[in-house]
Order: C-alpha cells, then structure tokens, then sequence
C-alpha cells in the first residue's frame, strides 16, 4: 500500500468538494465519486504527511459496516461500479480500492457522537462538570471507564479547518426536528451497539465514535461517508484495557498524543509528523482492519 492517489489523477470527473480526507466528485444529479485520500486530520487540522495505504484500509473497514448495518439503517453506497463511471480502466483499478461510488444525499448538520467509554473530551468536560455535553454521569468515574449506558452526544459539523462543536440534543432538535433528531439517535445508538458486540467477540473494544447522516429524495435517513474506522472512531484492544489510564489504540490517537508533545497551537498548519509515528500509524489501522473484519 503507498500514497499513490491524488486528486488531480481524475480529470474526467468534477471535484465537487474535498474534505479532510475525502473527495468527491460528480457523477450525475443523483451519484458521485467518493474517494479516500491517505491524508490524516487531528484536531480537524490536515496534517503534511499522509499515511501510506490509510484510504484503502479506511474504504474496506467502512464497507464491512455498512453491510453489516445495513438492516439497521440504509446507506449511501449506490449499486454502480466505479468501472461505470471512469473510463480509464488502469486508473479506476487503482483507485477501486479507496474508492465508493454514492448516492447524492442532503446531509444532516450534525455529527451523531456515541459515547461508550469516558476518554479523550468527554473525560476533561467529566473532571470540570460532572457531565459529558451536559449529560450528568455518577461521581467517582475514572479515566476510560466504561460510562453505566451508552451516551449520544452530537457535535456541529465544522468546515476544513474549523472546530467542531458539541451541542445539547436540544440544539439538534431545533435543527433537523424532533422526530428526525430522535431517529438520528436510535439509529446511532443501535448501530454502535451492534458494531460493539461484532468488534468484542474479536478483541476489540470501540470506546466512541461518530456517525453522519444524510436524506434521500424521499426524506428518508441514510448512513453516509465513512463508518467505524480509525479515523472516526476509537478503537482499544481488550485484552489490555485496564480503567485508570489511557488505553493503547488502534486509531490516530497514536498521533494526537505525539502532538500533544509539541508545542502547537493546533491551527493549520499542521506541523510534520516523524517517520516512525506515520510507520506505527500505518500498522495500528492495518491490524484493526484485519481484527475486525471477517
């Protein structure tokens, strides 16, 4: 796997949009061409260095669940190959691997952040207040204990380089309407429970994570972007989870805590990242990706 992709290889396709990670390009009025890039965000700032091989494994893990939720709920993979929408045939053979041909959807301003461990912002907002985004939690919680139910606690959407912000349901309410803000949340909790118990039985623990969503034509909610990764997620091996201290991970947390180290201001620009962080890096998301999926 290399960092072999960059957006300027399509030219057949217009780049609609490209976010940390992403690109998207316009297929018709109804699909469009998501691609992974191995850039990697932390502290929504994109860093210099990409990870070698990261969107091939991020495009693989999120495709193993949206099959496996898809009975929860749909999603936004479309049924064209990208060999239907990219002439070149040597090119749409590189980039099949990191590549999702989707369905156009409104997205939903919102993150859907489930919460099934105390770490990470949710253990410092716990420390000052007592609560996780205004959720009250028991006193005595230690660092990355397992919370006594599984919280939903959304987050607006920023732009490239801003910060995202968490906000009461309340504020989702009024976003998106009761109805929806309460499907958003079941769907969320539902599908991260399901996603908990696959991952466990394989020795891995999610402790949190982020959804997000779109509507069709039809109004309907679908699951969109990416799903579970290392990216979105966190990921603990179980076997040496230990309440107290901040597990080992699977995921870029690897690299905030390098950053953590420096003294950076966490705007862009993002400052490089040492070989052996990008090398180690690499092998956490490569050994999640074959832990986890069948």
């Amino acid at each position: 796997m290399s960092s072999n992709y960059h957006s300027g290889l399509i030219s057949s396709l217009p780049l609609i949009h490209q976010g940390k990670v992403r690109d998207c390009f316009a297929i018709d009025d109804d699909h469009m061409l998501m691609i992974a890039s191995d850039r990697l965000s932390a502290f929504d700032v994109v860093l210099p260095d990409p990870i070698p091989g990261k969107g091939e494994m991020l495009t693989r893990i999120s495709n193993f669940w949206f099959k496996l939720t898809n009975r929860i709920v749909p999603n936004h993979l479309s049924d064209l190959s990208i060999y239907e929408v990219i002439d070149d045939q040597d090119l749409a053979r590189l980039l099949e691997p990191r590549s999702m041909v989707v369905k156009r959807l409104k997205p939903l301003p919102l993150e859907a952040i489930v919460r099934g461990y105390l770490i990470g912002s949710g253990w410092k907002d716990y420390q000052n207040t007592g609560e996780v985004c205004g959720i009250p939690l028991p006193a005595g919680l230690n660092l990355a204990d397992r919370l006594p139910e599984v919280i939903f606690t959304p987050s607006t959407k920023a732009a490239v380089g801003d910060h995202d912000e968490n906000v009461d349901f309340s504020v989702v309410v009024d976003s998106i309407g009761q109805e929806m803000a309460d499907r958003v949340k079941r769907v969320s909790l539902e599908v991260f429970q399901t996603a908990g118990e696959h991952a466990l039985k394989r020795g891995v623990i999610i402790a949190d994570t982020k959804f997000e969503f779109g509507l069709d034509r039809n109004g309907d909610l679908v699951l969109m972007d990416e799903v579970l990764t290392p990216d979105s997620s966190r990921f603990w091996p179980a076997d040496s989870y230990q309440p107290g201290k901040s597990p080992p991970s699977y995921d870029k947390q690897f690299v905030r805590d390098y950053l953590e180290t420096l003294d950076w201001d966490k705007t862009a620009p993002g400052p490089r990242i040492p070989q052996d962080v990008i090398d180690a890096t690499s092998a956490k998301y490569r050994e999640v990706c074959e832990l986890l999926i069948d």
